[in-house]
């Protein structure tokens, strides 16, 4: 079960990492924008490693980043951005944190559990 997460937190992590680096190269955005953009796809790297050693931390920061970012990206996305684009980009960015950090929880309350 938490192999799943991990795999879910890093998968999403660096696809996004990668699409924010990609997406200012083709765009050729100014340097210090894709700066910015390299920091947040960094920012998603750390959040998905953070539990591989704090697993109860590293869950509860992954289930709030997922909520966070859902709920972000769904007030400020662009106006243009037709309903349905927006929904699955919403869920996209959200949802996998939120799905990984709750079952990083899960397993650790398993775990805690049996002891």
């Amino acid at each position: 079960m938490v192999i799943i997460a991990r795999a879910l937190a890093m998968l999403w992590a660096g696809f996004w990492a990668i699409f924010f680096v990609a997406e200012a190269w083709a765009w050729e955005t100014p340097v210090r924008a894709t700066v910015w953009w390299a920091g947040v796809g960094l920012l998603f790297l750390i959040l998905a490693l953070v539990p591989w050693g704090w697993e109860r931390g590293g869950g509860v920061l992954l289930a709030v980043a997922g909520l966070l970012i859902g709920v972000a990206y769904a007030i400020w996305a662009p106006p243009r951005l037709p309903l349905p684009s927006r929904v699955i980009t919403t869920l996209v960015l959200g949802g996998p944190p939120l799905v990984a950090g709750i079952v990083f929880l899960m397993h650790h309350r398993d775990i805690a559990a049996r002891t």
